[in-house]
């Protein structure tokens, strides 16, 4: 029987396998400048192909290699020893070490999703108790659901007029309709015996709200919450970039204006460690709050 320790074992050789052949793929040999003439290899080193070394030889030029094909990944672990040895230093206004750009982007991304959360939440058990109001209300919810957050990127940002609170509100919209739709429905699905006993109790509506209607439909609107925190953790990237905000996908944005592929692919594995971080606690969370029946 598969134990936990197989799995590692499998996943930890997959990884090697992985590294091992990104490695050989893109392996360059030196440059060797036999079989070029003097005036093919003054050519080239005028195009900046090629650099002359100390000892007069010749070396491809690191600078051009940075921009041609995928870098191995000897040369994105280079990159990312010295983005994390500046982690927190700042140089200038926009020049800022990765553990503030982190921090930058989980503010932003957990402001707009409690904000989102309380939102949907509080307007999923109205709907969800009215069944008349959640008929005419759905069909907007439905319309409104699918829109990417980004195609209100424009008109929040012209309304707002600051790119700090647009990128919030794009999280938030994107957090906002999952949450609303699956919490409507897990109210509306409630047990009618929960109800019942708690009009027997003579319950006030907080407390019926509290002790009955949010633990009954807790499950269903974890799963809502969960659809939320990805599409929010999805949304704050690409935002960032397009707002030229500082945080993550701002790193990977100005990595790509250098040409720094080595960079964009540290920042897409910043991405996606801090959304593995942020799920984890996440469903930590969630599972205190959840029960099973």
């Amino acid at each position: 029987m598969a134990t936990k320790k197989d799995a590692l074992l499998i996943s930890g050789t997959l990884l090697t396998l992985f590294l091992v052949a990104w490695h050989l793929f893109t392996l360059r040999q030196d440059f060797d400048p036999k079989g070029f003439t003097e005036d093919q290899l003054m050519t080239m080193e005028f195009n900046g192909d090629i650099v002359r070394t100390s000892d007069g030889g010749y070396v491809w030029n690191p600078e051009k290699e940075k921009v041609k094909g995928v870098p191995g990944p000897l040369s994105v672990l280079e990159k990312a020893r010295t983005e994390l040895e500046e982690a927190f230093v700042i140089k200038g206004t926009n020049d800022h070490g990765i553990a503030y750009l982190v921090l930058y982007t989980v503010t932003r991304f957990g402001a707009g999703f409690l904000a989102a959360s309380v939102v949907a939440i509080m307007l999923g058990v109205l709907l969800g108790l009215n069944k008349v109001l959640f008929q005419a209300v759905n069909p907007y919810i439905q319309i409104l659901k699918p829109i990417s957050p980004l195609a209100w990127m424009p008109l929040l940002l012209y309304t707002v007029k600051d790119p700090k609170w647009t990128a919030v509100l794009v999280v938030f919209m994107a957090a906002l309709w999952p949450t609303l739709a699956t919490t409507a429905f897990g109210v509306n699905s409630l047990r009618k015996d929960y109800l019942h006993v708690a009009a027997i109790l003579q319950l006030s509506w907080f407390k019926r709200l509290f002790k009955v209607i949010l633990p009954g439909a807790a499950p269903t609107i974890v799963n809502g919450l969960r659809i939320s925190f990805g599409s929010a953790l999805v949304a704050v990237v690409p935002a960032e970039m397009l707002l030229g905000e500082l945080g993550v996908g701002y790193l990977s944005w100005i990595e790509w204006n250098n040409l720094d592929i080595a960079g964009v692919i540290f920042a897409i594995l910043v991405v996606g460690v801090v959304g593995v971080v942020l799920d984890s606690g996440f469903n930590k969370l969630a599972g205190l709050v959840t029960y099973q029946e």
